[in-house]
C-alpha cells in the first residue's frame, strides 16, 4: 500500500543506538558498523495511540537490488499517518507495521544496482511506510540528495508538504504569478510550503490560521495578507482585500469545513484545489 500527500506536518526525532560490526555480503556497498536489530514504532493492532509500540529488537532491514538503506536522523509525522493507525483510511497496511511516510538521513547501505547514491550521502525520501524506525529502506527513484543547507529536520518537509504543496499549486491550479491565492490553512506543514512557493512564484498570497502563533508563522512566510478564520466574517475581509473581485486559486486544508466558503471566496474562472478534509462535504 501507499499513502497519498496529507495536509500538515510536525517532526519527531528519532533515537540512534550504538552500532555494532556486521556484515552485509548481498549489498554492493554496506558501512562497517551497522547494527544486527534496531529501535521502531511498531502498530500491531489498529487504535488509539498507544497501539504505537517502541520496538528495542527489531531487525535492521536490508536493501534489494535497487534500495538504498537510509540511517534516519529525523522523521516526519502527517496526519494521514494517524488515520491509519486507527484504522480509518481507505486502504490500510498488513499489521504489524512501522509508520511513517517521510525521512530524512545517510546513506548506510546500498543494492548492488544502486549508481545515484554513495554511502553516507544525506538524503530525504518518501516511502508508503517505514519512517518511524531507525533504518529504513527505499527504492533508488525516491530518494533524493539532502542540500547541506539543510537540516534533516528540514529534509523531512520535502517529501509530502512541499511535494503536495508544489503539485497543488503548480500541477492542478496552474497558478500564474499575476493571480491571487488563498492559502486556506497556512500554519500547518502544506501551508507553509505554499505560501513560500506561492510567495516565490510572484502571487498576491493571503493565508489563514486559527490562532495569533499561527498567523506570525503565516506572515513569516511571506504572506501578504492573513487573516483569523476563527473570527466572524474574516470571509468578508478576505474578499475586500481582493477589492470585491475574489481570490483566483484556493488551497484548501479542511475541505468538510471551508469547501462552502471557498466557493463563495473564489473569483470568476478561479479553481480551488482540495489538499484535506475529514469529513463529509455538504455544499
Amino acid at each position: 500500500f501507499c499513502m497519498r500527500p496529507s495536509a500538515l506536518f510536525l517532526t519527531l526525532f528519532l533515537f540512534h543506538v550504538a552500532a555494532d560490526s556486521s556484515s552485509c555480503p548481498s549489498m554492493q556497498t554496506c558501512s562497517k558498523t551497522l547494527p544486527a536489530i534496531m529501535r521502531a514504532i511498531r502498530v500491531s493492532q489498529f487504535g488509539a495511540p498507544d497501539v504505537l509500540q517502541l520496538r528495542e529488537n527489531v531487525v535492521v532491514p536490508q536493501p534489494s537490488l535497487n534500495e538504498v538503506l537510509v540511517k534516519v536522523h529525523a522523521a516526519g509525522v502527517n496526519p494521514v499517518e494517524t488515520y491509519l493507525r486507527r484504522g480509518a483510511y481507505k486502504v490500510l497496511p498488513s499489521l504489524p507495521y512501522t509508520p511513517g511516510n517521510d525521512a530524512a538521513g545517510v546513506v548506510a547501505a546500498i543494492g548492488s544496482k544502486v549508481n545515484k547514491f554513495k554511502v553516507g550521502d544525506r538524503v530525504f525520501t518518501r516511502i508508503c511506510s517505514g519512517a518511524y524506525a531507525e533504518y529504513t529502506t527505499a527504492s533508488e527513484n525516491d530518494v533524493y540528495k539532502l542540500h547541506e543547507r539543510l537540516t534533516f529536520q528540514q529534509g523531512t518537509m520535502l517529501g509530502t508538504p512541499y511535494r503536495t504543496a508544489h503539485v497543488a499549486l503548480h500541477s492542478r491550479a496552474k497558478s500564474r504569478s499575476s493571480e491571487t491565492v488563498l492559502v486556506h490553512g497556512a500554519s500547518g506543514g502544506v501551508g507553509i510550503a505554499a505560501v513560500q512557493l506561492a510567495v516565490s512564484h510572484g502571487m498576491t498570497v493571503l493565508g489563514t490560521a486559527g490562532t495569533n502563533e499561527g498567523m506570525d508563522i503565516v506572515r513569516k512566510q511571506g504572506a501578504h495578507h492573513v487573516f483569523d478564520h476563527g473570527s466572524e466574517k474574516y470571509t468578508e475581509k478576505i474578499v475586500e482585500a481582493t477589492g470585491g473581485r475574489g481570490v483566483d486559486v484556493i488551497l484548501e486544508m479542511l475541505s468538510n469545513v471551508n469547501l462552502d466558503k471557498d466557493l463563495k471566496l473564489v473569483a470568476p474562472g478561479g479553481r480551488v484545489v482540495v489538499i484535506g478534509g475529514r469529513g463529509d462535504i455538504v455544499i
